[in-house]
């Protein structure tokens, strides 16, 4: 199986047609500080010793997002040119390097994985992972898994500040509230209780001086989000 292939990220050059440019055009550097805002992260090889980690995570989800797979090329064997490729399959290229990629960002830190969307994620906490997975017993797309799963994008990116966090699970239990009519089948009122008792008094969905707020917020925010 051939590896995938950046779409005229590598510009090359040909013995007989010169200089062969493509999706990207010839200034892959100028079409980064494009999208990403950031000079001095290309050619890779080169400057990847000097990336900060948001360098690296935002180089990874840019190369997905312009990668290919080559279909369809053919050998130019005078001086050992090489191969030149006319046809590529962009999904079967990100699926390629997903997996190859993810193999090596959930051995990183916490661990990480690099989404089907494009975006790094922190890895679900152990023994937590089917949550991300589960199907929201609902049938308001609107108001609930809507805000579920984009609450939990925003928990889950690797940018995510503390900030962020808080208003994740703040739309987590607005969510709650929603469906708390609800709730009685589920779960016991103690819980319910114990639940809203923290979004509401714990500086999370309001902000006054009543609020409890002396607690190392990264632990508990990750604990009230999963909970």
């Amino acid at each position: 199986m051939s590896t995938p292939h950046i779409h005229a990220t590598k510009p090359y050059e040909c013995i007989d047609a010169g200089p062969v440019a493509g999706k990207l055009g010839f200034d892959v550097e100028a079409q980064i500080l494009r999208k990403l805002r950031k000079t001095d992260l290309w050619p890779i090889k080169d400057k990847c010793l000097e990336y900060s980690e948001e360098d690296m995570f935002d180089i990874i989800e840019f190369l997905y997002d312009n990668i290919s797979k080559p279909l369809e090329g053919y050998y130019h064997s005078y001086g050992e040119c090489g191969w030149h490729y006319q046809s590529f399959d962009t999904e079967l290229g990100r699926e390629v390097y997903r997996r190859e990629i993810n193999e090596i960002l959930q051995d990183y830190k916490d661990g990480y994985v690099l989404s089907e969307n494009g975006e790094i994620l922190a890895l679900a906490e152990k023994g937590l992972e089917n949550l991300f997975h589960a199907n929201i017993p609902t049938h308001d797309p609107a108001n609930v898994e809507a805000r579920v799963n984009a609450a939990v994008l925003k928990f889950r990116r690797y940018k995510s500040s503390i900030d962020e966090r808080r208003d994740a699970v703040r739309d987590l239990a607005d969510v709650l509230e929603f469906l708390r009519p609800k709730l009685k089948a589920v779960i016991t009122k103690s819980d319910e209780n114990d639940l809203f008792n923290i979004a509401n008094n714990f500086g999370i969905r309001h902000h006054n001086e009543t609020q409890k707020t002396d607690y190392e917020k990264a632990i508990w925010y990750s604990w009230i989000f999963y909970y």
